[in-house]
């Protein structure tokens, strides 16, 4: 029997999660954090840590799982305590109008008080709490039934895990009710994830409401986890109930439970009121964060939305009224590639001017080729656009082909700096491997001063902007040439500050063989594969003249792999760049591990989950000092697994394939080690 935590242990993992959950709230619902990031993520860690060394300690509603968990096999269906039910559209003011004297007949009052509240372009969630904690989260489904999604809403940060006693007493609230908002994408998030599909070769999302939703609807936890998804709730009940006279009451309610609600909704008296509010939104909607499509109205008073009822499809005390869609159509003049920081290569299409919404649309992403190839566009044709937000609009369709349409073709070589274009089979995007090319240049030249890279201190974004727009520095490289007066020229630069960059640059030298690998920026070479290649060759210039053949007999490095860094090296400038490199003194070789012991000689390691005495690279390290080997996958061949804090996937391929599994505590017990 497993021996109980002290009661100091249980006393600070309780003190961890307040602190952790009061920081999620002011971070991720007030926008107003109190402490940096690496302050919260050392909280986390530690939290994790206790959690991994007392299992017995851990709860449902500890912000541990915001994580994800492992993969599931189905979602199950849960029936709604009360029906979630879609709204009736209105599409004119007129609309407006009639649902406004259908109520005032229906109720016999001459004038309604109505909320008017922001329709957001999300998924309807249902959150069940029982004793103040979410236990289980409901899509809508088809308004009786839904699917229960509970382990990916909770990865979402503004959703509470847990609501405090006293918070609910305060509200006059029991411990179990129920709430319901909407699964949203912020444009920023939106956009975010485009850009990092579009740098993986990766699908593109056509809005963020597809994104959200699919986003909550996956198997497997860690895909949400990994997507900012935001909630706003905007009803609340108790035992399918509303406990308030208003609905006003509702969503006063819903922000004192720290919940995330919208601070623009209005109490209209009046449905010219709920007009004016729909006019003066539909102005101000681009400025907003996230996406609306429209106002929802409904009736304030609790007791008259009770008298109205229900149509068998929607309640009659609500209606959402539903913006314009911002759709034109124009012809497509030419279709042009822009070389974006990663070195992807975007088609863009070049419009005959065309005001939409207001504002004059000149040209459009096309994202990639097979983009184009399914709308089935060429230059000429005219198409349907679409503005959503303040971004770049989106092409929806060809109308009609243009008389003189032609193709659009990639090119062979980039249009930024010459260099001969690549494009893998298994993915979608072209791009320039050229590190030194200019659309690429700023962005290499920050992830090469990165910490975990050569880690020159003081090299930030702003600096590095002026050195690039000024031409002082057009590869890594240039960075060895440059000259105290040209730096203390900069701005928010000086002599001392000078002086200390330069030191940090000239010191960037001497770090390691592995360091600079991963700070060269090649695709799929992170920090541990630049560690790996580092033992396996004696230089960066015997590295850059390895076969594929050659490199996949690298631990851990498969053919994609192999294939990206041999496709790095086949790039004449690149090779170039090893030279400058070298001729300006940054020319590590391998350098050989302290080897204390051969204890762990033939004995496999797989590390999984959060450790709390040392990084899992620190393990590995440890491992290999005793003779023993590290590997990212588990296998047949593995001999134990270490299971740190929230364990993932390979902590299930070992228990499947009966491998031993040791907690860090076993681990750091093995014969040898200490």
């Amino acid at each position: 029997m497993a021996k109980a935590a002290p009661a100091s242990i249980k006393k600070e993992i309780d003190g961890l999660r307040k602190k952790l959950r009061h920081h999620e709230y002011r971070y991720y619902v007030l926008d107003d954090p109190e402490i940096s990031d690496a302050a919260y993520d050392k909280l986390m860690e530690r939290l994790k840590g206790l959690e991994a060394a007392h299992a017995e300690l851990i709860t449902p509603d500890s912000p541990t799982v915001r994580v994800g968990g492992a993969p599931r096999d189905g979602f199950q269906t849960v029936r709604h305590a009360r029906a979630m039910l879609s709204l009736d559209n209105a599409f004119s003011y007129d609309a407006l109008r009639d649902f406004d004297r259908r109520v005032r007949e229906s109720s016999g009052k001459e004038r309604i008080e109505y909320i008017a509240e922001h329709k957001f372009d999300g998924l309807s969630i249902s959150l069940q709490y029982e004793d103040g904690v979410v236990v289980r989260g409901v899509t809508r489904g088809d308004g009786t039934t839904g699917e229960d999604v509970t382990p990916n809403v909770k990865t979402i940060h503004s959703i509470p895990l847990q609501v405090d006693t006293a918070v609910l007493k305060k509200a006059k609230l029991p411990s179990d009710f129920e709430v319901r908002g909407e699964v949203l994408m912020t444009r920023k998030a939106f956009e975010a994830l485009n850009r990092q599909q579009e740098q993986s070769g990766g699908k593109i999302f056509v809005n963020a409401r597809n994104s959200a939703a699919g986003a909550v609807r996956v198997l497997d936890p860690s895909i949400t986890a990994a997507r900012r998804l935001d909630f706003f709730a905007y009803y609340l009940f108790v035992d399918g109930k509303v406990p308030f006279p208003r609905h006003s009451d509702s969503l006063a309610a819903l922000k004192q439970l720290h919940f995330r609600a919208s601070d623009d909704w209005k109490l209209c008296s009046g449905i010219d009121a709920v007009i004016a509010y729909c006019e003066d939104w539909d102005a101000k909607r681009e400025k907003l964060p996230y996406e609306i499509d429209g106002v929802v109205i409904k009736v304030n008073a609790t007791a008259i939305q009770n008298e109205l009822g229900y149509t068998a499809k929607a309640p009659r005390w609500a209606i959402a009224y539903k913006y314009p869609a911002r759709q034109e159509t124009t012809v497509v003049n030419d279709i042009i590639v822009q070389v974006g920081r990663t070195g992807a290569l975007t088609p863009v299409a070049v419009l005959e001017p065309v005001q939409v919404g207001g504002v004059t649309v000149s040209r459009s992403t096309l994202h990639n080729m097979d983009e184009v190839e399914r709308l089935g566009l060429q230059i000429g044709d005219t198409v349907l656009i679409e503005r959503a937000g303040e971004v770049i609009p989106h092409v929806l369709k060809v109308v009609k082909e243009g008389k003189n349409r032609r193709p659009f073709h990639m090119p062979k070589l980039c249009p930024e700096c010459g260099s001969a274009i690549h494009k893998s089979e298994d993915e979608v995007a072209y791009r320039c491997v050229n590190a030194a090319c200019p659309a690429k240049r700023k962005e290499s030249l920050l992830h090469y001063a990165s910490r975990h890279a050569m880690n020159i201190d003081g090299l930030g974004e702003k600096i590095v902007d002026q050195l690039v727009d000024t031409g002082l520095v057009k590869d890594v490289a240039d960075l060895y040439a440059l000259k105290e007066d040209q730096v203390a020229a900069l701005d928010r630069m000086a002599e001392k500050s000078a002086q200390n960059l330069l030191a940090e640059i000239a010191g960037s030298k001497k770090n390691s063989l592995a360091r600079l690998i991963y700070a060269l920026g090649m695709r799929f070479v992170g920090e541990r594969t630049g560690q790996l290649l580092a033992e396996h060759f004696s230089s960066l210039e015997e590295l850059a003249a390895a076969k594929e053949e050659q490199l996949v007999a690298v631990p851990e490095v498969g053919p994609k792999v192999a294939a990206a860094i041999a496709e790095f090296f086949s790039e004449a400038a690149n090779r170039q760049l090893i030279k400058k490199l070298h001729r300006a003194g940054v020319h590590p070789t391998a350098e050989k591990r302290e080897v204390k012991s051969d204890k762990l000689a033939g004995k496999s390691f797989v590390f999984t989950g959060g450790l709390v005495n040392r990084s899992r690279e620190e393990a590995g390290e440890l491992v290999q000092q005793h003779g023993g080997k590290v590997s990212g996958s588990v296998s047949k061949k593995t001999d134990y697994v270490v299971v740190g804090s929230d364990p993932g996937s390979k902590y299930d391929k070992a228990k499947e394939l009966g491998v031993t599994i040791l907690t860090e505590a076993e681990f750091e017990k093995l014969p040898g080690l200490k």
